[in-house]
């Protein structure tokens, strides 16, 4: 099977139209058997203690089987199937057992530790420095009865927290309501057609209504049917909890409360062996914030800053839905709808409105203009083998003067995947991952390229006509772009540190967040509108009204972003937050927000991020970056051409400072070899209208 087992073709990219479920079992077989002989070979006492050798046989192996498993585990994210997540799972376990052995593995230790650093060059002695870390914090330094048990905790986490994600993508994929037009009443046309197409598709009358972004959050804004919002918000939040309408009923068993309490007691345990207090002090560790101390009280600080603008936003919510809807005692369900129905009479447009003019061809088309302006790059369609037929692929190149004079071809720089839109078996949200990375292979001295995903949940276009995204969607695209720029645009050749390996999670965000800013610039946004009907680019009055209302409730969500975040830190600090989870929910709220949350609500348990992803204890890393990316575009504030677009010259030093040099150095020193100083708030107080 070794020989047709597209999961073991290593010469190109994933053969992703021929992965089959019954392809991963036999190919983990081989994978993980020649990662097993490799690191028995490095680890002999006669293997020398040398980062190019080693790297030649363990690196060598070892990213074979990430990529051949990466490869499964997106088609797990963006594909599933009752046989793909079978196979998944049953590969899930024997793949975290092998990578936990590695990282624990004393004598791999004892030969990292016995490199002479002098042979060393810049790149690797940095991703030499992250490795003994890492091998510390993977156990490396237990024995005995220690070491099995942090290995235990490994393999159990990855299964609870796999069961935690399935049961988030289950109640979310199994919801759906039929309902009349009637009851729709409000809401966008798009969205109609797209529900009445979904209910023909079964063969139903009506319109189907389900709990993905694209249909859910349309008619929380416009439905003028307070008890359709209602039912909505209600299945929404309450989705794989104990409170879920289909729990309750015994249909599924997809309450998360156990899972979390039991994750949250194994990232306990496993800070306890490894010598620390909490999990928080686990997770900083590989940070740029010292404490978590400092990160709640950076929180705080922020919270306190936002607060009265939290408030205002919230007394002119009030008065306006008791004046202008007749609406005294507005319900969760109902803020959403205020919200919009406010900003519609104070700026004089709607969401439905602007959408029109942000076709997915086009919007795709002006992200790459400025991508390709501001970064001295090109990008061109490409092929390669896809999973689903609306799987676009794309190439990065560069020309050079030297490559020019010489009549060379642009240099390829990186590739990328980039599957737009929501549907069945495909988990929601956006997300960049990296599919390989580059590296200058120690096995063939050959430069590989980085390739990456770029993976949103856009609604599909309807009627013949091309998708059409909310403005927010279109900061979402330009958000995950950011991502992979920092991935696909690295110059750096030593692979545990190029792109954003290496990078510490907390200035993770900052390429991703910097690109958002520019969905808010005129000089921008004027190349990447067409009205859907007519053609017409977006009119200066209607962005006018965009930008202001830009900050348009900024209080409100900033505290909603502090309340995740202290959720998050409080809970990885507390050792007793297991027992209680709402409680520690309750108390949070009750310090920072603003709006009051129905007790029967159950947001920790879709809490993804933290439950199932890489952000816990870190998902302050969206605020703390936030100022990062602030600041960092404060610079191209400054710099801007006279029409308002972008300096080239400060894209090529904030490439070359940030995105190029990735993780081979701590983030605090790129920022400041870009910026020429240490970051401050003063920007992101600004940009958000609470200076």
């Amino acid at each position: 099977m070794s020989s047709t087992n597209p999961l073991l073709d290593f010469s190109d990219l994933p053969l992703f139209d021929a992965i089959a479920p019954a392809h991963v079992a036999p190919a983990l077989d081989i994978l993980l058997a020649a990662a097993d002989a490799a690191l028995e070979k490095v680890t002999a006492p006669e293997f020398p203690a040398n980062w190019i050798a080693i790297s030649a046989e363990l690196d060598v192996a070892t990213e074979r089987l990430g990529r051949a498993w990466g490869a499964v585990s997106h088609l797990h994210a963006v594909a599933d199937t009752p046989e793909l997540r079978s196979a998944y799972t049953e590969g899930l376990g024997r793949v975290t057992e092998f990578y936990t052995r590695l990282g624990a593995d004393e004598r791999l230790y004892a030969k990292y530790k016995a490199i002479p650093p002098n042979s060393l060059n810049a790149e690797q002695a940095h991703a030499h420095s992250l490795a003994l870390r890492n091998f510390v914090l993977s156990g490396a330094e237990l024995s005995g009865a220690a070491k099995e048990r942090f290995a235990a905790i490994q393999e159990e986490l990855a299964e609870v927290s796999q069961k935690f994600s399935e049961n988030v993508l289950d109640a979310t994929d199994q919801w759906s309501l039929i309902v009349t037009q009637e009851e729709l009443a409000g809401v966008p046309d798009d969205v109609v057609q797209a529900t009445r197409a979904a209910a023909q598709a079964e063969g139903l009358e009506g319109h189907k209504l389900n709990l993905k972004m694209p249909c859910y959050l349309p008619i929380m804004q416009f439905a003028d049917s307070a008890a359709l919002r209602e039912t909505l918000y209600r299945a929404n939040v309450t989705r794989a909890s104990d409170q879920s309408a289909a729990v309750q009923a015994g249909k599924h068993a997809q309450d998360n409360t156990a899972h979390i309490q039991r994750i949250l007691q194994l990232r306990q345990e496993e800070a306890v062996l490894l010598g620390y207090a909490n999990h928080a002090e686990v997770s900083l560790a590989t940070k740029m914030a010292e404490s978590p101390a400092q990160v709640m009280g950076f929180l705080r600080d922020l919270a306190q800053r936002a607060r009265p603008y939290a408030e205002r936003d919230v007394a002119e919510l009030r008065q306006f839905a008791a004046e202008q809807l007749h609406m005294n005692d507005p319900q969760p369900w109902d803020w959403t709808y205020i919200g919009e129905k406010l900003k519609e009479a104070r700026y004089a447009f709607s969401e439905q409105e602007v959408k029109q003019y942000f076709t997915a061809p086009k919007v795709l088309a002006g992200l790459f203009k400025i991508v390709e302006t501001l970064f001295e790059v090109s990008i061109r369609r490409d092929t390669a083998p896809v999973w689903h037929p609306a799987v676009e692929f794309y190439r990065i190149e560069r020309q050079t003067d030297a490559r020019r004079e010489r009549g060379l071809a642009p240099e390829l720089v990186g590739q990328f995947y980039l599957d737009p839109g929501a549907r069945a078996g495909k988990r929601g949200g956006a997300w960049m991952d990296d599919v390989r990375a580059r590296w200058l292979r120690p096995d063939n001295q050959h430069l590989q390229t980085p390739v990456a995903h770029l993976v949103c949940n856009f609604a599909e276009g309807v009627g013949g006509k091309p998708p059409l995204l909310t403005h927010d969607d279109v900061i979402t695209l330009f958000h995950e772009c950011g991502h992979g720029l920092h991935h696909l645009l690295t110059q750096i050749n030593e692979r545990d540190v190029s792109g954003i390996s290496g990078v510490e999670w907390d200035a993770v965000e900052l390429p991703s967040q910097f690109m958002e800013n520019f969905c808010w610039e005129w000089g921008v946004l004027r190349h990447m509108t067409a009205h859907v009907d007519t053609g017409e680019p977006l009119p200066r009055a209607l962005f006018d009204k965009m930008l202001a209302a830009k900050n348009f409730q900024s209080g409100m969500q900033t505290l909603r972003q502090i309340e995740f975040s202290l959720f998050d830190m409080q809970l990885h600090t507390d050792a007793a937050a297991a027992q209680d989870v709402m409680q520690v929910l309750r108390q949070v709220r009750d310090e920072v927000a603003v709006l009051p949350s129905p007790a029967w609500a159950r947001s920790p348990h879709t809490f993804s991020h933290i439950f199932a992803g890489g952000y816990a204890a870190g998902y302050y890393s969206y605020k703390w970056a936030e100022v990062l990316s602030a600041d960092a575009y404060a610079a191209f504030e400054e710099t801007a051409n006279a029409d308002g677009t972008p300096s080239t010259d400060t894209g090529r030093r904030y490439r070359q400072a940030i995105l190029e040099a990735g993780g081979s150095r701590a983030a605090m020193e790129s920022f400041k070899a870009f910026r020429g100083r240490e970051p401050n708030l003063d920007a992101l107080l600004r940009h958000q209208g609470m200076a």
